[in-house]
């Protein structure tokens, strides 16, 4: 047996969809904003990396700066000690590098 429309089902029908239509389009909005809200969150903690990136950038090259201002005054200091240290980390190397 089908059942039957009674005059009274068709509106509510209508009505029952118009709510869900509702619905869905408040959900739809809130997703939205919720996407925005992640997206504004994740461009944030991006600049927090590249700030903090940027930062030990920035400590690595003065570390480096100040390694390279000691070596210089090490070779001008010690020339001979230069030499021989280069002449054996050379030696080392090469006798690492050429065995089978």
């Amino acid at each position: 047996m089908a059942a039957e429309k009674t005059p009274q089902s068709a509106p509510t029908k209508q009505s029952e969809l118009a709510a869900s239509k509702v619905a869905v389009g408040e959900a739809y909005e809130k997703l939205l904003e919720a996407r925005d809200h992640f997206a504004s969150a994740a461009q944030a903690a991006g600049l927090e990396v590249r700030h903090d990136a940027l930062e030990h950038l920035l400590k690595g090259r003065e570390k480096a700066e100040e390694l390279g201002a000691q070596a210089n005054t090490y070779i001008r200091e010690k020339p001979l000690a230069t030499i021989s240290l280069a002449f054996a980390a050379g030696f080392v190397l090469s006798q690492l590098l050429s065995r089978k």
